[in-house]
């Protein structure tokens, strides 16, 4: 068997009984890589200092920017143009979130962006390298769109835990209204 040969079997000696685009994820990793070289030659190039040990609250800053912009990008309907060449919409997902699925009809290196712009996580890798090279790069408007992203962030967990607030007070107190009542003389008569 030549060398081309076992190249092109590859991908089903690995999978036998499912597609996976290993060449797709090949190419993304070679994409990842060049996104790091780049920013780190950018680093160079600029002569921008890169910090021995970065502070923690830049630590803290970047993490939450990052899961507020893989989200942003792999989930929100707003940006749902940006992954319709590699996803189909499946489902609504949540708040003001979209569930899709990866369209496995356009080759693999498609099908692996389409998996990687539809997963927070997959992303998020990404979005960090990203961030943190802006910290090294343009360190002052890095954290200034850090902070948005993280204000966004606080503020959705704060919305949600009104909302999770809300609906168990309402709840509650629809459950413990018709039982505090029920003995007394015309409830039934005012309820109905």
């Amino acid at each position: 068997m030549t060398l081309r040969q076992r190249f092109a079997d590859l991908p089903r000696a690995y999978a036998p009984d499912e597609h996976r685009p290993l060449y797709g994820y090949a190419a993304a990793l070679g994409a990842f890589g060049a996104l790091a070289g780049s920013l780190a030659g950018a680093a160079k190039v600029t002569r921008c200092p890169v910090p021995e040990r970065p502070a923690t609250s830049d630590v803290v800053l970047i993490s939450i920017a990052t899961h507020k912009l893989s989200r942003l990008l792999a989930k929100d309907a707003v940006t749902s143009p940006l992954r319709a060449p590699f996803t189909r919409y499946a489902e609504p997902g949540g708040s003001a979130e979209v569930n899709e699925e990866v369209r496995t009809d356009r080759g693999a290196v498609r099908h692996a962006v389409g998996e990687l712009v539809s997963c927070p996580f997959c992303l998020g890798m990404w979005v960090a390298t990203g961030l943190t090279g802006g910290l090294v790069l343009a360190p002052r408007l890095t954290r200034l769109a850090a902070v948005a992203l993280t204000a966004t962030a606080v503020s959705d967990f704060l919305q949600m835990a009104y909302s999770m607030a809300k609906e168990a007070a309402e709840g509650g107190r629809r459950r413990s209204l018709p039982d505090a009542g029920a003995d007394r003389p015309g409830h039934a008569a005012a309820s109905a």
